[in-house]
């Protein structure tokens, strides 16, 4: 930029000192001014256009990236929750759940938030989602005030993501930092659901392989399956261990046996651990005491590889906390829709 400069003021404003400029000169002079002009334009388009390529390609998620467009959404997502979880502390556990199953399908990108219409077919009637997914209600109530403070800008999925945090925190779990800028989807698999989700039945194999086709390791299974020391489950999905199984503690299952008969009262609901409004480890402890609910709990307590680490989680709550934290923070990051994939939804329930 400074040769530019010079050739321009020495072309145009000659020293009186000095012979003008004979046209050979001239022409010279020229010359180089188109050249340095040429090489600056150049400069230019390439300080422009590598930042604008990098940015686009390497899109990430990031904790502030409402900081500038949303500031208040921490804290409209928090009110809510609070109000929600006041109202019935198993909501927390819903929408930890309603995460989950977003996250394990096709990514963390509000699919599962989708209704089914004349011409789409959603995700909340796959098996392990119909009359089972709940607390879509308060994700329209957190969208509506949200769009109310920040029209257009901020996706369902981060919504999703911030509530499930905030719904472990009011029940006196660990925080977490909750990276954001997802998109959400336009589409969703009923097909996806039913193949991808975990299944209650599954043997520890089976599981491990579910959470590797994720990217998430045996140890993240058993530390996110932690999130079960919140919340409860409808009869029909344990009713077989109580009945059938022998890997349970007696006492147990004659105490679950007295609300889940063997026939009927398939939709009645038992807790997953002796405080099911409380975030703690005890969900652990019932495991290494034979009194898990779910098949696929005790299946991480049952003389395989993830034995060890619910014995550590049964006895340190820390290790717990710390190690479901960082479990949550990268199941959060399954395959986010970003940059200009996808959309940001007015309505949840709808595509734009």
């Amino acid at each position: 930029m400074h040769n530019l400069t010079l050739y321009i003021d020495c072309f145009f404003n000659p020293s009186p000192y000095t012979a003008k400029p004979s046209f050979i000169s001239s022409a010279l002079i020229l010359m180089k001014l188109a050249m340095a002009s040429l090489s600056y334009f150049f400069i230019v388009v390439t300080l422009f256009i590598i930042p604008f390529f990098g940015c686009c390609a390497n899109a990430q998620l990031s904790p502030n990236f409402y900081a500038r467009t949303c500031p208040s959404l921490p804290t409209i997502v928090r009110n809510a929750m609070s109000q929600a979880v006041a109202r019935e502390a198993r909501m927390a556990a819903s929408i930890l759940r309603l995460f989950f199953h977003d996250c394990f399908v096709n990514g963390c990108d509000a699919s599962i938030l989708l209704d089914d219409t004349a011409t789409f077919t959603g995700e909340k009637n796959a098996f392990p989602n119909q009359n089972s997914a709940r607390g879509f209600e308060v994700i329209d109530t957190i969208k509506t005030r949200v769009e109310a403070a920040c029209n257009a800008t901020v996706s369902c999925a981060d919504i999703l993501a911030l509530a499930s945090r905030d719904g472990v925190v009011l029940l006196g779990g660990t925080s977490w930092t909750v990276a954001l800028g997802r998109r959400d989807a336009r589409t969703a698999s009923q097909s996806d659901a039913n193949n991808q989700l975990p299944s209650p039945f599954a043997n520890l194999a089976t599981l491990i392989s579910s959470f590797a086709a994720k990217g998430l390791t045996a140890s993240d299974l058993t530390v996110l399956s932690g999130g079960h020391t919140i919340g409860q489950s409808q009869c029909f999905l344990f009713k077989t261990r109580i009945y059938n199984e022998t890997n349970i503690d007696p006492s147990f299952a004659t105490t679950r046996k007295a609300t889940c008969p063997a026939s009927g009262g398939d939709t009645n609901l038992a807790p997953f651990d002796i405080t099911p409004t409380r975030f703690d480890n005890n969900y652990y402890k019932a495991l290494v005491a034979r009194r898990g609910l779910l098949h696929s709990d005790q299946e991480l307590f049952n003389s395989g590889s993830q034995d060890a680490l619910v014995r550590t989680y049964s006895n340190n709550a820390a290790a717990f906390s710390r190690d479901f934290a960082a479990a949550m923070a990268k199941m959060s990051a399954i395959s986010p829709l970003t940059g200009t994939n996808g959309e940001i939804r007015k309505n949840c329930r709808l595509v734009n």
